[in-house]
């Protein structure tokens, strides 16, 4: 089977792309969905979180806040890497298994990190979403209610656009037009398909 890993900045537009692929019945693996089940209470890795980071990471109801973590690791590169530790083994392990269950010419596995974290390995090829930086800074501000010096500071502590132009093999430009991307979705859609095609008869 062929793997696809789709990549890209935040506010880059990768759910959208993701959904997209869904839509022409492509199996979907998506890491930060994995990573949200890792850490539901009573999982291993929200025990070694919560003993790691203390109970102020918790919400009210005692499930990790993922939103309030973020904020704190974000500007503590050793807590960063601590929670990345943690979480990064398990999630890569998660994609492995889920990979060994598919059954289909392709799939797309959706890791937002996936030059950073070293999990290129896990894939075939890579294809990056890419976005103008003020249009994805416009995405974040109205998605998750955030300042915009905010979303510049963490554009700011991730990979820049050229590097991850360098280590993809396919490229989406994703500027705002839904029915473009559909239409650009589509065609990679019968790419890959091709592609799964040929590898199979080797």
């Amino acid at each position: 089977m062929l793997r696809i890993g789709l990549t890209g900045g935040i506010g880059s537009g990768k759910s959208t792309v993701a959904r997209l692929f869904t839509d022409l019945k492509v199996p979907v693996i998506d890491a930060d969905h994995i990573s949200r089940e890792l850490v539901q209470p009573g999982k291993e890795a929200y025990t070694e979180i919560l003993s790691a980071f203390g109970r102020d990471i918790l919400a009210d109801d005692g499930s990790l806040d993922r939103r309030k973590l973020r904020d704190r690791v974000f500007s503590r590169p050793e807590e960063r890497r601590l929670l990345e530790s943690i979480l990064h083994p398990r999630v890569r392990k998660a994609i492995i298994d889920e990979l060994a269950r598919i059954d289909a010419p392709y799939c797309i596995v959706v890791v937002p990190l996936l030059i950073e974290s070293g999990m290129q390995d896990l894939v075939d090829r890579v294809l990056l979403v890419d976005a103008p930086e003020e249009l994805r800074i416009q995405r974040v501000v109205q998605r998750d209610h955030s300042d915009e010096s905010r979303v510049r500071r963490i554009l700011e502590t991730q990979l820049a656009p050229d590097i991850r132009r360098r280590h993809a093999d396919d490229i989406l430009a994703n500027e705002g037009q839904v029915d473009a991307l559909r239409n650009a979705v589509a065609d990679l859609h019968q790419h890959y398909l091709a592609l799964a095609d040929e590898s199979s008869g080797d």
